[in-house]
C-alpha cells in the first residue's frame, strides 16, 4: 500500500518538525510546507479534479508537488505510475505524486527527502 495524504503529513512532521501551512483564506485542504529558516517550501499536498490532472474521473485526487532539481531524475520519474510533470508549478523543476496508495511508501519518502533538502538554505542541505 502506498502513501495517503494523512501518512505524508505525518512523516513530514515526524522527520522534519513541521506543520502544514494553509496560506489561502478559507482553504484549510490546500497545505504548504516550508523550511522553518528559509521558509521555502518543499512539498504542496492539495486535492484537485482527476480530469484536471490527466486522469478519465472528475473525483477528487489527493496530490502532492515537489520540486525535483535533477532534470534527467524529474523525466524518468514522470514515466512512473502517480507521477505527472507538476500542476499548477513549473514542469521543470517540480513533480506531481499521486496520494491514493498508487506510489510506494519509499519512493513517496525518499521524494519527499529530496525535495527538501533541494529547497533548503546551504547550511541544511544533505
Amino acid at each position: 500500500m502506498g502513501m495517503n495524504r494523512k501518512k505524508t503529513e505525518e512523516y513530514i512532521k515526524n522527520q522534519y518538525g513541521i506543520e502544514p501551512d494553509f496560506p489561502w483564506d478559507g482553504d484549510f485542504v490546500t497545505a504548504v510546507f516550508r523550511h522553518k529558516d528559509n521558509r521555502k517550501w518543499f512539498a504542496l499536498i492539495m486535492r484537485v479534479s482527476g480530469d484536471r490532472l490527466g486522469l478519465d474521473t472528475d473525483e477528487p485526487v489527493d496530490c502532492m508537488n515537489l520540486k525535483i532539481d535533477d532534470p534527467m531524475l524529474l523525466d524518468m520519474l514522470i514515466h512512473e505510475k502517480g507521477i505527472i510533470p507538476a500542476y499548477h508549478m513549473n514542469k521543470q523543476h517540480w513533480i506531481t505524486v499521486f496520494l491514493d496508495g498508487t506510489v510506494k511508501d519509499k519512493k513517496v519518502t525518499d521524494l519527499i527527502d529530496l525535495s527538501y533538502s533541494v529547497t533548503a538554505g546551504k547550511k541544511k542541505r544533505r
